[in-house]
């Protein structure tokens, strides 16, 4: 979550739906899916943690990325937050693993196999970022096609300092925008990068107010769906083809270093120390 200070903090539970159509019902903490013509518009509904997500979003996002999938009639996607930020990044206090009957491994690999479906879509993604884009969030927005911030909208990826490394994609991604020395500034120390700043680096193309931000990225699909389908299917492909095989694999090795460092020494002191209330002695182990 995001205080009213501008502080972010992960935290909640969140329930599921997928449904499609002009109305949708409400459900707190939940990934919607609309579809209207040719336009999609999948929503992060869990405004009162910042669209946190926790595993069961994650489940439904990757439900919604495959439904997706399977539209031929879907021909560009919106891809938005409702209330103060696109999303906080993970739910630090509902996350998976062991209690859900997967490995740290097995569930890095579901998350992995999920969003990897952005890059089958014949559809291209607009992604509207407003508040907080934080970590897997941040990273899963950075896999999609253009990327739209209101002002103010801010971005960010903790992981290092919470003893792990980022491994949706993202570090690839801004290697690729911004190249080594502001992927090594944003990854080694967490610092947080404002709207106005990614737009000089071209990690978003556009920043604009943040009651225009809706219609902005509407209009940006709009523009998509008017244009021969089969044209916008091989324009997105050149692109791929340009981008993911460098992406694919630093998203692989990130898969093989996590799962190392789950289980590494380090990891297991940072946790003993915190426990304890001492400082950790790190031994690169």
């Amino acid at each position: 979550m995001v205080s009213d200070s501008g502080d972010p903090a992960l935290g909640g539970v969140g329930l599921g739906i997928v449904e499609e159509g002009s109305e949708v019902r409400h459900v707190a903490g939940a990934v919607r899916l609309e579809v209207e013509g040719a336009i999609a518009t999948i929503t992060n509904d869990n405004p009162e943690k910042h669209n946190a997500f926790d595993d069961d979003m994650d489940a439904q996002l990757f439900d919604v990325l495959a439904e997706v999938r399977t539209r031929p009639d879907v021909r560009a996607v919106v891809w938005r937050g409702v209330g103060k930020s696109f999303s906080s990044g993970r739910d630090v206090g509902a996350l998976g693993g062991a209690d859900a009957g997967m490995t740290h491994h097995e569930l890095m690999r579901r998350g992995h196999r999920g969003i990897r479906a952005i890059f089958d879509l014949d559809a291209p993604i607009i992604v509207a970022l407003q508040g907080w884009a934080i970590g897997a969030s941040f990273q899963r927005a950075l896999l999609c096609d253009i990327r739209v911030a209101a002002e103010g909208a801010r971005f960010m990826l903790p992981e290092v300092g919470h003893g792990v490394i980022p491994d949706t994609g993202g570090v690839g991604r801004i290697f690729q925008m911004c190249g080594h020395g502001v992927a090594a500034d944003m990854v080694l120390t967490g610092r947080v990068m404002g709207a106005d700043e990614a737009l000089g680096y071209g990690i978003v193309s556009r920043v604009v107010p943040l009651e225009r931000l809706d219609d902005e990225v509407r209009e940006i699909a709009e523009k998509i769906v008017a244009a021969p389908a089969v044209t916008v299917r091989a324009a997105r492909r050149i692109l791929n083809h340009l981008a993911l095989p460098e992406l694919v694999a630093s998203m692989d090795e990130e898969m093989i270093a996590q799962t190392f460092i789950a289980r590494s020494d380090d990891m297991a002191e940072m946790r003993a120390a915190r426990t304890e209330g001492r400082p950790p002695v790190y031994r690169g182990s």
